[in-house]
């Protein structure tokens, strides 16, 4: 007796894993197929000219490629513990740290975004939001939202030429 739970409590859960990977990227590209049959039933359009069936068929493309994309970088999870500045962490709970820091990045990107404009609001959100990641620095941190900074501001700002003013600094 003691020999079968101790092999039932070694085995992975149903859905624990590379596992919920798989099943994960099925779902999603099951969702995306769903809605490419959907948008199909409506006029397509062109780039210049959407249809009503553009979108739901070009969103669902993007989920059946993510789908596709997070089953084939399923892999079995490690069986050491995995350990951060020297602490083993504890799958059991919630990540505050995580929580914390993406609730404060959004906060900083509406308060920020209304009194300072997308530049120093995409700079915030990324900067902050990237401390959630216990493997980030300060360096890190910093390079990831210089570089999304900058995309943001060629995508948004420059070519589809949103209206958001790029700094404001006080005016609303």
């Amino acid at each position: 007796m003691n020999g079968q739970a101790t092999a039932d409590a070694s085995r992975p859960g149903f859905l624990s894993g590379y596992r919920r990977d798989y099943y994960g990227g099925a779902l999603m590209c099951l969702i995306g197929a769903g809605a490419v049959t959907q948008g199909l039933n409506y006029h397509f359009g062109s780039l210049t000219h959407m249809g009503p069936g553009f979108f739901p068929t070009c969103l669902g493309a993007i989920l059946i490629l993510l789908g596709l994309g997070i089953a084939g970088t399923a892999r079995r999870p490690s069986a050491r513990p995995l350990k951060h500045e020297g602490m083993q962490h504890d799958d059991t709970g919630p990540e505050w740290r995580g929580w914390f820091c993406i609730v404060a990045s959004i906060v900083a990107f509406v308060v920020l975004g209304k009194w300072g404009g997308l530049l120093p609001a995409s700079f915030a959100v990324t900067f902050i939001s990237a401390f959630g990641d216990r493997d980030n620095t300060w360096k890190s941190a910093l390079a990831l939202a210089v570089v999304i900074t900058l995309v943001s501001v060629v995508v948004f700002w420059w070519a589809l030429q949103l209206q958001f003013p790029l700094l404001t600094w006080g005016r609303t």
